[in-house]
């Protein structure tokens, strides 16, 4: 199948194009890339959801607590 993509911004063609190169793919193949990344759901095991949440907190110190959360969620109501 054969597409053709128009308009593309000079600054997103140099990002990729310097992907691909990193990559050493050309043009297409990292678009193609790409595309198939994020049309692809990633599963994630509750063991590393975990583990990313823990890191998150760590790098916050603290500064989101339940009391933020529910604060937060308040403010954000009609």
């Amino acid at each position: 199948m054969n597409y053709t993509l128009k308009n593309m911004p000079e600054e997103i063609y140099e990002k990729i194009k310097v992907r691909a190169e990193r990559n050493r793919r050309s043009i297409n193949g990292e678009i193609i890339a790409i595309l198939g990344e994020v049309t692809t759901p990633r599963r994630v095991s509750a063991e590393e959801f975990l583990a990313r949440a823990d890191e998150i907190r760590a790098r916050t110190k603290g500064s989101v607590t339940d009391d933020f959360l529910r604060e937060a969620k308040r403010e954000g109501l009609p």
